[in-house]
Order: structure tokens, then sequence, then C-alpha cells
């Protein structure tokens, strides 16, 4: 555990960010016993929050099941969602926010419904401006705009209907070898999987039930999942970004240092915060090299985090012309627009990585390096 007096957390006192605002009590429940109810007194407060808003959930949840379960039921999914993969801080986010702004053709999981996603249905245009208030602006660790309706990882929606999900850790540290099983998804009790596999299509249900479009989806875990994903969904396509491996690392360290302290209940023990970095991304990207090769080619596009930034809208045309999607000048339009309102955004500046950490990730990280080629 980390040695400094709570004085000294950063963000102690935020509770906006806390993803686990839509928890259902049940399901609350059963993550403080999952975790021996071992919370940080520094942030015994936003236990309260959450116990709180859990009750709220609950009611609310039961009222979105009486009205809605036998039509969502009843909701085909389209067969060709749209994964999006990579590594955090490799572009995902950026990617997803432009594929989202095609509204015709497309439907995207929106911040609200994540973190709502047992009652959004029902609270979505009566909440979503009181929820705003607990969204940050911007996101600490890149200053990047973020709003209440922004495109948002569907894997929020699911560590809150399963527990079964990674980014449990970022409130629970001391527990992170736990939930990383969960990264792959691979060696999954059956009936773990079953859940799994029930609530992510259950959620999808409701939102092609709401938008009636195919989906866009985006969540980093995604990318160790590629079989389980064409196994539910054959027709699925796949858009890979990369990053430099050395940028990665950095900006995950720098996540750490920033956002992660809105979400800790737990102190984080900063000294293995490295090992970490290194372990997941090897965890990801060892499923993603032994299973990419499972994607039909004309399903799949990759892209480096360095040609998308250079011309976004190439790219993107790209795209629409690998996976046969209208680009319409309607939707060139709104991308230009999108774009020229980055145009003072600025990207994190570091220091050189220190040459220990170098060498090391280009060992443990090798793979990387050469499937992209990518210089050291």
């Amino acid at each position: 555990m980390s040695p400094f007096p709570a004085s000294s957390l950063p963000y102690q006192w935020h509770l906006d960010g806390n993803y686990l605002v839509g928890i259902t009590s049940d399901r609350w429940w059963s993550l403080l016993q999952q975790n021996h109810f071992r919370v940080s007194p520094a942030y015994w407060h936003r236990i309260a929050a959450t116990t709180l808003m859990s009750g709220l959930s609950t009611v609310l949840s039961s009222v979105e099941t009486w009205r809605y379960d036998r039509a969502i039921a009843a909701t085909e999914l389209p067969a060709d969602p749209i994964f999006i993969l990579g590594h955090w801080r490799s572009g995902t986010t950026f990617l997803h926010e432009l594929l989202a702004l095609d509204t015709e053709q497309l439907a995207y999981p929106n911040t609200f419904e994540v973190m709502s996603p047992q009652t959004f249905l029902s609270t979505e245009p009566l909440l979503s401006r009181w929820l705003a208030q607990l969204v940050p602006d911007h996101r600490p660790m890149d200053n990047m705009r973020i709003g209440i309706h922004s495109p948002q990882e569907d894997e929020f929606a699911i560590a809150l209907t399963t527990l079964q999900s990674y980014y449990l850790a970022l409130s629970f540290p001391d527990a992170e070898q736990h939930y990383e099983r969960y990264l792959t998804l691979q060696d999954l009790p059956p009936n773990e999987l079953q859940q799994w596999q029930h609530q992510f299509l259950w959620f999808l249900k409701k939102l092609t039930f709401k938008y009636q479009r195919p989906l866009v989806l985006k969540s980093p875990p995604h990318t160790a999942r590629v079989r389980l994903l064409l196994k539910l969904f054959p027709q699925a396509k796949f858009i890979h970004i990369h990053r430099h491996p050395y940028d990665v690392f950095q900006s995950m360290r720098h996540y750490f240092h920033t956002a992660g302290w809105l979400t800790y209940l737990q102190k984080p023990d900063l000294e293995t915060l490295d090992q970490a970095i290194l372990r997941r991304y090897r965890l990801l990207y060892d499923a993603y090299f032994a299973q990419r090769q499972l994607i039909p080619p004309d399903q799949f596009y990759e892209v480096s985090f360095s040609a998308l930034e250079q011309d976004p809208l190439s790219e993107v045309k790209q795209i629409y012309h690998q996976f046969q999607l209208s680009y319409s000048d309607t939707l060139n339009v709104r991308l230009q627009s999108y774009l020229d309102g980055r145009q003072n955004y600025r990207k994190n500046r570091f220091s050189a990585l220190e040459t220990q950490t170098q060498q090391r990730l280009q060992q443990e990280w090798h793979e990387a390096f050469a499937a992209w080629g990518y210089a050291s």
C-alpha cells in the first residue's frame, strides 16, 4: 500500500469520474463482498455516494425491466458491428469519435448509457443533465473534451452488470491481478463466460432497440477477445489502431498518475505501476497476435495512430471503402468541423523514456515493435 497520508491524495474529494454511479444495490453489495469490504478510510465518502446512488438505480432498474424487457428480448442484433481494437492510449478514443459522427449509418454507446446500463432507456432524457455533473469536462490524463453524450467504452457497462471486468481494478487496485483474468476471458469457467456473454449481448440489444443501427464499439479489452467476438458476430468488422510502444507506456504512466485517482477506493501501490503496465500489454497483445489471423481480410483494417493523426479524413475514407460503407458529403462536413474544433488541442509532452525502461520494453514487447515496424 502507498505510504503517503490521506491529505496528499490527488482528487481525493472528487466524485466526478465515478463510473460506479449507475450500479445497482445487489451488484454493489457483491462487489464489496468480493473485495472483503477493504476500502481506504480516505475514500469512505465515495462508498457513501455510490451506496446512495445504487439504491436509486435499483428502483429505476425494476421500472426499466417492467417496461422494456420483452421488447429488448425480441430485438435482433445487426450481424456486423464494428469493433475498434487497440491498447489504451493508442488513439482508440479519437477513432471512435470520428466514426461516431456517422449517425445515419452507425450508433454507439455514450457515457450516460455505459454508466447506467440497466436504466438508460427510462432515465437518459431526465437524468443525463444531472449526471453530466459527475463527468469531467476534460479527461485529466490528456485534456480531451468529454461529455455525457460522448462515445464511450461498452466495457464499463459490462463491469457494472457482471462484475467481470479488469476495469473494477480501477477502484480496487489490491485485486488487480484477479480482475486481469477478465481481459482475455480465455480461462473463465463456462458459467462465468456464459454470464459475461449474456450481459454483453443484452446491453448491445438495448442499444440496438434504441438506435436501430449497427453499432461501433470501442473497448481496449476487446483486443484480446477476437475469437469470442467472431463467434458471437461472424460478420463483425474490426479496426485495429496501434501506436509506438514508448508513447503508449509513457501515456499509461501518466494516466495512473492523473485520472486513475478519480476512481480509487483503495490506495494504489505506485511501486508496482510499471510492472503492471508491462504485464497488461503482454496479456492483451499475446492474445491479439494469436487470434488476429482469424479475422477475414475484408473484415479487417489496421491503422497507426500517427497516420490517423496526420490525415484523419483519408484514413476514415479508407475504412469506409474497406467496409463498403457510404461516405457522404454530410459526413465529410461533420468530420471537417470536428477536426477544425481540435486545432488548438495539444498532446501531452513527456521527457525521454529512461534507457533501462526502453530496453525493457524492447525485450518484453518485442512482438509489437516487429509487427508494426517501430524503431527502438
